[in-house]
């Protein structure tokens, strides 16, 4: 895991952190790095992939799709790093972030183990199906109401 502290999100800040990870290996000699990344504006679109690979070749960005992010590993450790490490209003400066954050990232970095990926493409079907069945239903409690 890499982190970085800054006092702002943007462009900047996470080519910041795009760079700080390509300078090392083993992603510096890697043919290609793949940055799945979520839609936010500091890494959204055609631009801001095409401002990836200008700055780094081998690197390809990839979106998830939009009110995916649980499909994103990266969101998930930010969910760990919320809950374990960081609680509102805990810290006077982004100094104390910053260490409070580097400490942990240390930590996790010497004990995390992969992520167990529970959802299965069964589990999928069952969703989709739900979904499709509360949208019929809807859409009838809908026409009933209209008709009334």
């Amino acid at each position: 895991m890499f982190g970085r502290t800054e006092p702002r999100t943007g462009i900047a800040p996470f080519m910041n952190l795009v760079a700080q990870v390509m300078r090392v290996e083993p992603y510096a000699s890697a043919k290609r790095v793949f940055w799945i990344v979520d839609n936010r504006s500091s890494h959204r679109g055609q631009k801001a992939a095409d401002r990836l690979a200008a700055a780094f070749p081998n690197a390809v960005m990839g979106h998830t799709p939009v009110h995916a992010s649980w499909l994103n590993q990266v969101e998930i450790y930010f969910s760990v790093v919320q809950r374990k490490v960081i609680t509102p209003h805990d810290f006077t400066d982004l100094a104390q972030v910053g260490d409070r954050l580097r400490a942990f990232e240390d930590r996790y970095n010497v004990t995390a183990q992969p992520f167990q990926w529970k959802f299965t493409t069964s589990d999928l079907d069952d969703l989709l199906a739900r979904l499709d069945r509360h949208t019929t239903d809807h859409q009838q409690e809908s026409s009933i109401a209209q008709a009334a």
